[in-house]
């Protein structure tokens, strides 16, 4: 699949010899006439490295990945003989390990394969299914191996044997083994994916989404509150027809009514990004909800990363007809240059990032890298299936009638007071930022374990009600924040409007850089500049679709207010 190229993996047969059913209990890989085999100084080094480096292994059987098991002790009691065991799976299994400055290299592997029979009629043959793939690693050294003409070989008995040393400054000689042992299991095919992903933190989770839900409601409902009985009071003082002479000198926000709707600068920018905010929301959407349906699991590798390419690329229609109507409504008039920028601007500097990493993953040879046919038909889609897209819904969104607004911009632009401290950009960031980003905190660190730390993410439930929350949050804080502007008689909204809303990006930034002090064990230059290119990616894609949000949700609320005012 795209998707599976995409993230790096390829597949390769290994030399193992897995028969249905059948045990093997301990045969030599490759070895020629069953001499040892011998890795060369530069080998070695190379294998030391990576077993210091914590290198995990991953093999498939049946598309089953395999799993290491380790036992946990629960009972925190030491009286208590009965200790319950907590099973849990590590994803692969780990190259070697280190003891005391010495380098170990797992080289036995015992695979435990559980198999399920099928019922069937009585005159009808069996039919067996993999159901569950476990390795228990061991490190076993060469002269406490014995190994016949046939390859076959004995494990040494209990516990007299030691590990399997590797000197990075010389050469070493090993042998290379496997056993196989075949158990019956009730677990059905079907769900036979679930050893994988029981999660030990459920709780964890459903504790955080509840403090999240309550916190955001809560705080929501607050905000809803203040506004709506605080906008009450101002319609109601706007519309008095009192004498003139008795009523105050007018403040806030109907002041700048002539003023609010006027174009800002760059419309055909602000557009364009708007455009691909509402792409990334559709894509964002759909994928997150069909995966939620549990159409997207981890057993069809790469599903999720292809599906998502391919709504980006469809949902081009929305992003291009919603960028289309609203630079229309902003006086654009060159729409064809309004469309190609919507099309280009957002996809290209992800292309472009993608494409300068790729180059420093080909310079070290990695599968990880993607492929250059990959990257071409990659380029394909976007200049065939994407372009196309965007025009055409940019086309009808601009001959479609532009938003109405209800008041009319005066000729000339008034004057902005001196603005607030509190009102400067970044400090409007900073506030608007930290609600959202914390109603989503605690999905984002599994989101980074999955991404990062080898694991499987499969929690869409969990992650469509973050979605949700996280929707409502940024359009009330946003809401907020341009009410506050406008009553500070700064009618310049739009374009802060939408950076502010973003906030909460600039909160995943910062949780990204201290998760990778703090979490990850990377000190190469290359893996750390992966790190933060995909992390900037991340957070770009995230302020794009947050600020979208916000700027839509701010756009209908100040279209509203102004529409309940009379204005002379």
């Amino acid at each position: 699949m795209a998707g599976e190229v995409l993230r790096g993996d390829r597949i390769v047969n290994t030399p193992f010899q897995v028969l249905m059913n059948s045990e093997k209990k301990c045969e030599v890989l490759c070895s020629r006439s069953n001499n040892p085999m011998t890795l060369t100084v530069e080998q070695s080094r190379l294998v030391a490295e990576r077993i210091t480096e914590d290198y995990y292994v991953h093999l498939i059987a049946d598309n089953l990945p395999v799993a290491t098991r380790l036992e946990l002790y629960s009972n925190r009691d030491s009286e208590d003989k009965k200790k319950e065991k907590d099973v849990q799976f590590e994803h692969g299994y780990r190259l070697g390990f280190t003891d005391v400055n010495k380098i170990y290299l797992h080289n036995h592997l015992s695979f435990i394969l559980y198999y399920h029979r099928e019922d069937m009629e009585e005159d009808q043959e069996h039919t067996y299914r993999v159901v569950r793939f476990e390795v228990i690693p061991q490190s076993i050294r060469l002269e406490d191996l014995r190994v016949d003409e046939k390859g076959s070989c004995t494990l040494p008995e209990g516990s007299s044997s030691s590990p399997q040393e590797i000197d990075p400054a010389k050469e070493n000689q090993l042998y290379f083994t496997y056993s196989v042992h075949w158990e019956e299991s009730d677990i059905k095919w079907a769900s036979r994916w679930d050893t994988y992903l029981t999660m030990s933190d459920v709780q964890i989770h459903w504790f955080s989404i509840i403090n999240s839900v309550v916190v955001v409601f809560f705080l929501s409902g607050i905000l809803s509150m203040i506004i709506i009985r605080t906008l009450r009071k101002d319609i109601a003082n706007y519309n008095k027809e009192d004498d003139i002479e008795d009523t105050m000198e007018e403040s806030g926000w109907k002041l700048v009514h002539g003023d609010v709707f006027r174009p800002p600068q760059y419309p055909m920018i602000l557009s364009s990004l708007l455009g691909s905010g509402i792409q990334l929301f559709c894509m964002i959407l759909i994928v997150i909800f069909v995966a939620m349906l549990g159409m997207l699991s981890p057993s069809s590798r790469g599903a999720l990363m292809t599906t998502a390419c391919f709504l980006f690329m469809f949902m081009g229609v929305f992003g291009g007809f919603s960028a289309g109507r609203l630079y229309r409504t902003l006086k654009g008039h060159r729409w064809k240059k309004g469309a190609f920028c919507t099309a280009t601007l957002y996809p290209g500097v992800v292309f472009g990032i993608c494409f300068i990493l790729n180059c420093f993953i080909w310079g070290k040879h990695s599968s990880g890298a993607v492929p250059f046919p990959t990257m071409v038909a990659l380029l394909c889609m976007w200049f065939g299936i994407s372009l196309p897209l965007v025009y055409l819904g940019y086309y009808f969104g601009f001959r479609k009638q532009p938003y109405d607004n209800p008041v009319r911009t005066n000729q000339i632009p008034r004057q902005i007071p001196e603005q607030r401290w509190y009102m400067n950009r970044f400090v409007g960031i900073l506030m608007a930022g930290i609600l959202p980003f914390g109603a989503m905190f605690i999905e984002l660190f599994f989101i980074f374990s999955a991404i990062w730390e080898n694991q499987f993410y499969y929690l869409f439930g969990f992650l469509f009600l973050v979605f949700i929350i996280l929707v409502v949050s940024c359009s009330q804080i946003s809401i907020v924040m341009v009410y506050f502007q406008l009553c500070a008689e700064d009618y310049r909204w739009w374009w802060r409007n939408f950076l502010v809303s973003g906030g909460s990006a600039f909160y995943v930034l910062v949780y990204a850089v201290f998760y990778f002090v703090n979490k990850l064990d990377i000190v190469e230059f290359i893996p750390s500049l992966l790190y933060f290119g995909y992390t900037a990616l991340m957070v770009l894609s995230f302020w794009l679709l947050t600020g979208t949000i916000g700027f839509y949700a701010a756009y209908m609320f100040v279209r509203k207010i102004y529409a309940a005012v009379k204005i002379d």
